[in-house]
C-alpha cells in the first residue's frame, strides 16, 4: 500500500503522567507545525503500550489518558485537523503486531538501544515483561495500522523506528510491496536537559517542568536549576557549557542576541545566577501562560475531551480496518474478501 502523497503522520504519548517541557520541545512543537499540512494526521494515546510496565497499576494509565489529551489540546492540537484516539480502542493494531512478531527475533529485540536503556532504567534484570521487550514491534504496528510514513519522535526513539523499518523491509520482501518506509522527524533542539543537569528531562528522575505547573511551582523549579557550582560569587567567571539555565535560554528565549551577550558577561564575571533564573522564569511563563489558561478551560469539561477521543478512536479504527484488510490480502489470509 503506497503512502499518501505527503505521507500520513502518526505520533503519540504514553499516558503515565503529565507532559513536560521535554515533550514540548521533543515532539509537540513538531506536531503543531505538521498539523498545518494537508496530510492525514493521527495522534495516539498509547495506553496499551503503557501497560507493558504498568500492568500492576492500570488506574495510573487510565487516569492519565485524559491528562495527556488535555496537555496536547492546550498546546494547540486541533481535533478538526488531527485524529486523536486511544490505542486500546483500535484492536486492529494488536492484530497487526501479532503478524509482525513472526518477523523479529528475541535477540534482535534485546539489542535495540532504546529497549536496552529502558530495561536498565526500570531495573527489570531478566524479568522483562514480554510486552515491554516487544515494544518496537508494537510501535511498528501503531504506525503501519494507519499506513503512516512520518513520525515525530524524540531522538531516543530513533532506534525503535529503525527496527520498524527492518520489519517493513522483511514484510515487503516476503509478502510483496505493502508498506512505505518510515521517516522519524525529530525536534530541532534534541533532548531537553533536566533541571538537575541530567542529560534528559524525565518524570521518573523527578527533574521535569510540567506544562501544567503553576507559575509558583515553575519559579521554585527554576530557582533549583543546576548552573555552575564554581560560580559562587557574582564577580566570579562562570561556565556556560552544562549550565541548565543557559541551555533553556538558548531554546526558549526569543532574543538570541541578548542571550549571547549574557553568556559573554557570565564568562567574564559580574552576572549572578539569580538574574539569569529570573529572566528564564519570565520567558517560560510567557510560553506556558496561554497553555495554562486553555488547560483550565478544558479541565472544566472532561466529558467534552472524552467525546473528542471517542470520535477520534472510531475514525481511527475505520482507517485501521481498511489497512488491515489490505495487509491480510497480501498475506493470503483474507479468506472472505
Amino acid at each position: 500500500m503506497k503512502a499518501q502523497e505527503k505521507g500520513t503522520i502518526l505520533t503519540g504519548d504514553r499516558p503515565t503522567g503529565r507532559l513536560h517541557l521535554g515533550h514540548f520541545v521533543g515532539s509537540i512543537q513538531n506536531r503543531l507545525e505538521l498539523q498545518k499540512e494537508d496530510a492525514p494526521f493521527f495522534y495516539m494515546i498509547a495506553d496499551a503500550q503503557a501497560l507493558t510496565d504498568n500492568a500492576h497499576d492500570p488506574k495510573k494509565v487510565s487516569d492519565n489518558v485524559l491528562e495527556v489529551a488535555i496537555d496536547n489540546l492546550a498546546c494547540g492540537i486541533d481535533p478538526k485537523k488531527t485524529t486523536m484516539f486511544i490505542q486500546s480502542q483500535v484492536p486492529e493494531i494488536a492484530e497487526l503486531a501479532m503478524y509482525f512478531q513472526n518477523l523479529v527475533t528475541v535477540s534482535r529485540l534485546k539489542q535495540n538501544p532504546t529497549v536496552k536503556t529502558e530495561i536498565k532504567q526500570r531495573g527489570f534484570g531478566e524479568s522483562i515483561p514480554v510486552g515491554f521487550l516487544a515494544y518496537p514491534i508494537s510501535q511498528a504496528a501503531d504506525i503501519l495500522a494507519f499506513n503512516a510514513s512520518r513520525v515525530p519522535v524524540g531522538e531516543d526513539q530513533l532506534p525503535v523506528l529503525e527496527q520498524a523499518n527492518e520489519i517493513i523491509d522483511t514484510f515487503n520482501r516476503i509478502y510483496g510491496q505493502t508498506f512505505a518506509r518510515i521517516k522519524g522527524i525529530t525536534g530541532t533542539h534534541g533532548r531537553l536537559m533536566g533541571i538537575d543537569g541530567n542529560a534528559k528531562m524525565s518524570k521518573s528522575l523527578n527533574n521535569a517542568i510540567y506544562l501544567s505547573d503553576s507559575a509558583k511551582e515553575l519559579e521554585r523549579k527554576v530557582m533549583l536549576m543546576y548552573t555552575d557550582p564554581m560560580h559562587i560569587h557574582v564577580s566570579d567567571p562562570g561556565e556556560v557549557k552544562g549550565n541548565v539555565v543557559f541551555s533553556y535560554l538558548d531554546i526558549f528565549d526569543p532574543n538570541k542576541s541578548e542571550v549571547a551577550e549574557l553568556k559573554k558577561q557570565y564568562k567574564k564575571g559580574g552576572l549572578g545566577d539569580v538574574v539569569l533564573k529570573r529572566r528564564l522564569i519570565g520567558v517560560l511563563n510567557t510560553l506556558l501562560d496561554p497553555i495554562r489558561a486553555r488547560r483550565a478551560e478544558l479541565e472544566k469539561d472532561p466529558a467534552a475531551v472524552l467525546a473528542i477521543l471517542k470520535k477520534g478512536s472510531a475514525d481511527a479504527r475505520k482507517e485501521a480496518v481498511k489497512v488491515l484488510a489490505h495487509v491480510k490480502s497480501h498475506m493470503h489470509i483474507n479468506y472472505f474478501g
